[in-house]
């Protein structure tokens, strides 16, 4: 088996919640429409299939006006503990990147580990990162209040 050389990335917060919230902002679309993309501008559609094998697709609106489209399929999910699924954006579908996010009870709330693998370079590793760190502030803010 060959080692994948390909960037990732990953991110860990501490989130004021409970793993069981936590994982319900990522898994019901209602939720999910009020905390993902990258800044303040608004997520336009979440259609989530919660299943291993089921498809999602994300279309969201960021400050400069532009739209993206980010759909994929769940490869594990673990309820309140983990969740991993294909990344691909509609202008890049060949680009195909894997995300896990694991959640951990720990002190109160819950440890939250985004690992984003397969990423094309490290130009697209850098701009993920970016995209996330927006995301899980917004996630932070929303499941604190």
């Amino acid at each position: 088996m060959m080692l994948d050389t390909r960037p990732s990335l990953t991110i860990t917060r501490h989130i004021k919640a409970p793993p069981g919230k936590v994982y319900a902002a990522w898994t019901d679309p209602e939720k999910l429409l009020r905390w993902f993309g990258p800044d303040s501008s608004p997520t336009l559609s979440a259609e989530i299939d919660l299943r291993p094998g089921g498809k999602y697709g994300i279309r969201f609106r960021t400050a400069d006006g532009e739209e993206h489209f980010v759909h994929g399929e769940y490869v594990e999910l673990l309820e309140n503990e983990r969740l991993v699924f294909t990344w691909k954006w509609i202008t890049f579908p060949e680009r195909e990147s894997l995300v896990t996010v694991e959640l951990r009870a720990m002190g109160g709330g819950t440890e939250l580990t985004l690992i984003h693998g397969k990423l094309f370079d490290e130009q697209v590793r850098d701009s993920h990162y970016e995209g996330w760190s927006g995301c899980l502030d917004k996630l932070e803010a929303l499941l604190a209040a």
